[in-house]
């Protein structure tokens, strides 16, 4: 299986040159071009876009390209109601975004399997032991977003806010070759946790951010990046501040493309058996059952 060879030639060859690359400041020139309302700038970009990754407008709430007010609000598009059905079976999980599952298994020894030959650990993914602990022995699943996707993230199970990090770190793409060549890929980028409480025990839910994500945002909080910073920044939710959530509700975004990495603690769910790597799956499908 592909997800399982080892980087090419050609996979270094695509990746290396990352390591040169003014990630933060290209992805706040990003930020900036997707938010320019001139007619004929977004429109064009728009319309562009619809044609090269075939998006279908006729899911969106708002159909015709030219009513966005510039591309992010294109790109972050609402659906039409019905256009992703939940799976609202109480023992369902549902898949949290509309992707294509990059990883999907266990937690074993603390570290989360990348691709043949990397792996990362829990402790630098959510940036440290305490909250790593009850993650270990847990399930993972790993789910990439391409430019055609919808870009909204939703919570995969009913859950309460705990917490929040921003883990300040690199912008490397997160393709597939990026993600095969790179060492330690999703623990060493721009990233944000979110900690919530469930029926199925700790949830953490990392949005990993990649070169040209403009920025990530939550309902609870607005934009988190940028700015980018260079130290970890952490919110704690108690009382009043810790939302409660129900399955399928809007939870973040991504301005512009990326990944999310979800995990549960040991024995909290079984995987669907149908889920492999190179899987596609859409917001609301269910992608595991309490165990």
């Amino acid at each position: 299986m592909e997800s399982q060879r080892t980087a090419s030639l050609t996979d270094y060859v695509k990746a290396w040159p990352q390591y040169l690359m003014p990630g933060h400041l290209l992805s706040l020139g990003m930020l900036w071009l997707t938010r320019v309302r001139h007619e004929g700038f977004k429109n064009g970009l728009i319309e562009w876009f619809i044609k090269q990754f075939r998006i279908d407008m006729g899911q969106a709430v708002e159909s015709e390209a030219r009513a966005y007010a510039d591309f992010n609000s294109f790109f972050t598009r609402a659906l039409k109601p019905g256009m992703r059905p939940l799976d609202t079976a109480p023992e369902a999980v549902c898949s949290p975004v509309d992707g294509t599952i990059s990883q999907i298994g266990t937690i074993e020894h603390g570290r989360v399997f990348q691709a043949k030959g990397h792996d990362f650990s829990v402790q630098e993914l959510l940036g440290g032991d305490e909250l790593a602990e009850p993650f270990l022995g847990g399930c993972f699943t790993t789910i990439y977003l391409s430019p055609r996707d919808y870009h909204r993230i939703h919570i995969p199970v009913d859950g309460r806010l705990r917490g929040m990090l921003h883990v300040p770190g690199r912008l490397f793409s997160v393709n597939p070759a990026t993600t095969r060549a790179i060492p330690r890929l999703f623990a060493r980028n721009e990233r944000v946790v979110a900690l919530f409480d469930t029926e199925l025990g700790p949830m953490a839910m990392v949005m990993v951010g990649a070169v040209f994500v403009g920025s990530i945002e939550t309902v609870w909080h607005g934009v988190v990046t940028p700015p980018a910073g260079k130290i970890v920044r952490a919110w704690r939710y108690d009382g009043a501040q810790a939302q409660r959530f129900d399955k399928g509700d809007e939870i973040g975004r991504f301005n512009m493309g990326s990944t999310v990495i979800l995990l549960f603690g040991p024995g909290a769910l079984a995987w669907e058996e149908s889920l492999a790597a190179h899987t596609p799956v859409l917001m609301g499908q269910r992608i595991g059952q309490h165990s």
